[in-house]
Formats: structure tokens, C-alpha cells, sequence
């Protein structure tokens, strides 16, 4: 007679069978490139779109009113792996470009808004970024960003000159020596 199926031999079974399988390899983050060799210039240079975006306070802006320094506005989100990938890098650009009136802007399109944003920077161990919000992609949209991450280099005069579609290494010594030539 055979004795019958209980939750304590399913369980049992179950961990010798994952005890024999072999170890799963973590997924790898995916590998940034280099942005000498993804950046593509905006030829002619044109003007950003106007569309508002909001601080961590709730505060409106617009790109215009950055006219004269220069920007880096990376259009993201949380839930985005390429986004994530490459946010560490762009603290770093934040961190290299700041003595040189440079802002890194990240701009994010995340439904939850600034908190998820805020709890994902203190997750993350972001702290050299603001927490800017693009509420429901309208930046992303009226730049027509095809997906994200998007990454635009507005030139102190607020053109855009050069974009990048997908995630790259910003923080290398040629990296911060091509943003700052761009921006002038």
C-alpha cells in the first residue's frame, strides 16, 4: 500500500529537487557603452520643448529659464533596468560637471511621482541628483523620445545639440571632456 501524498513529503521532494539543481547565475546588469561612441549630435542644434516639469517641492519649471548654463536631462524611470543601470554613472557626471555649471537633470516619468522617486534615491544611494518629475512623459513625449533612458545635452545658449537613446558610461574622464565641449 502506498502511503499517501501530504504536504510534508510535497515540501520534502520539492527541496532535494532544488538542492540538485545547479546554482542560478544573477541577472547581469546590462553593460553601458561608451558615449563617445553613442552620442549623436543635433544637427542643426534646435530649442527644447517647453513643456513644464516639477521639482521635489511640487515647484513648476520649464527648461528655458536654465538658458545660459549648461544641462544634461536624462529622461527616466524606476521600473526602467536600463534607467537603473545607468543612474549611478550619471550621479558621477552630476558630481564631475558641477564645478563647471552643468546640471544634471534626470527626469522622471514614474506614475507615483516624487515619493517614488525619493524612495528609490534613498534606496539606491542617490544623493548628488535632484528629484525632478516629468509628470506622465510630456517632456519625454513632446521630445519624442522613442523610449527611455533618452539623454539630451543642451548647450549654455538652451539648445539641444547632441541626444543618446539608451543607457551609457557618463562618468569617464572622455565622457565628462565631450559634455562640457558640447555645452561650451
Amino acid at each position: 500500500m502506498m502511503s499517501p501524498i501530504t504536504r510534508r513529503t510535497v515540501l520534502a521532494a520539492g527541496s532535494i529537487l532544488a538542492a540538485a539543481l545547479p546554482p542560478r547565475k544573477p541577472l547581469a546588469a546590462p553593460k553601458l557603452r561608451d558615449l563617445a561612441d553613442v552620442l549623436v549630435p543635433t544637427d542643426p542644434p534646435t530649442v527644447p520643448p517647453d513643456a513644464p516639469f516639477f521639482d521635489a517641492g511640487g515647484a513648476e519649471h520649464r527648461l528655458a529659464a536654465f538658458r545660459g548654463h549648461g544641462m544634461v536631462v536624462n529622461l527616466w524611470a524606476t521600473w526602467c533596468a536600463p534607467c537603473v543601470a545607468e543612474m549611478p554613472s550619471l550621479q558621477a557626471l552630476s558630481v564631475a560637471l558641477a564645478p563647471f555649471d552643468i546640471a544634471v537633470m534626470p527626469l522622471s516619468s514614474d506614475r507615483g511621482g516624487v515619493e517614488t522617486v525619493r524612495a528609490w534615491f534613498k534606496e539606491h544611494d542617490i544623493a548628488a541628483l535632484p528629484i525632478l518629475i516629468d509628470p506622465k512623459g510630456a517632456l519625454a513625449r513632446a521630445w519624442g523620445a522613442h523610449g527611455l533612458p533618452t539623454t539630451i545635452v543642451i548647450d549654455r545658449q538652451g539648445r539641444d545639440v547632441a541626444r543618446l537613446e539608451g543607457p551609457a558610461a557618463w562618468e569617464s574622464p572622455l565622457s565628462i571632456a565631450l559634455i562640457r565641449r558640447l555645452v561650451g
